[in-house]
């Protein structure tokens, strides 16, 4: 009897078990899904500069990455800069939930003092706003002369 009432505590166990790993499995909770639009906006931005680059990775480290670290915006979900060295370029990339968590970080930050050192920083060379924006907010940017995709398929 009592060696039954092991074996059964053990198959339940490991029965257990085998459901916790379906469950924490990383495939399984990212469900693939084919030609639906996620609705989220990816911006990247691309720069060249000409200041030391300890200097430019110091505003990136120190002040720009906190910022947006600190904001009380969960509809963040990449922020992430990219710089090669050698031809003093970088790419930053942003990814946000949906267009008006983008819009609304981009009327908060639009003029502020991180974004007029960024500009001091950084020269532009290419904008490029993948998702959709509303007109108003293109007509916000359009001195930055972004090059705006739509979604046209793809699996997420």
């Amino acid at each position: 009897m009592k060696r039954t009432f092991f074996i059964l505590i053990f198959l339940i166990s490991f029965n257990n078990c085998t459901e916790i790993k379906k469950e924490n499995n990383h495939i399984n909770k990212m469900k693939k899904e084919l030609n639906i639009n996620n609705n989220q906006v990816t911006v990247l931005v691309e720069v060249s500069y000409s200041d030391n680059v300890e200097v430019i990775k110091k505003f990136i480290r120190d002040e720009q990455c906190p910022l947006f670290f600190n904001l009380d915006d969960s509809g963040i979900v990449r922020f992430e800069w990219f710089l090669n060295e050698e031809n003093q370029s970088g790419t930053l990339i942003e990814v946000f939930e949906n267009k008006n968590v983008w819009e609304n970080l981009g009327n908060k930050v639009l003029g502020s003092p991180i974004n007029v050192k960024f500009q001091e920083l950084f020269k532009i060379q290419k904008l490029t706003v993948l998702g959709d924006i509303n007109k108003d907010f293109k007509k916000k940017i359009q001195a930055m002369n972004p090059v705006v995709k739509s979604y046209v398929g793809g699996i997420n």
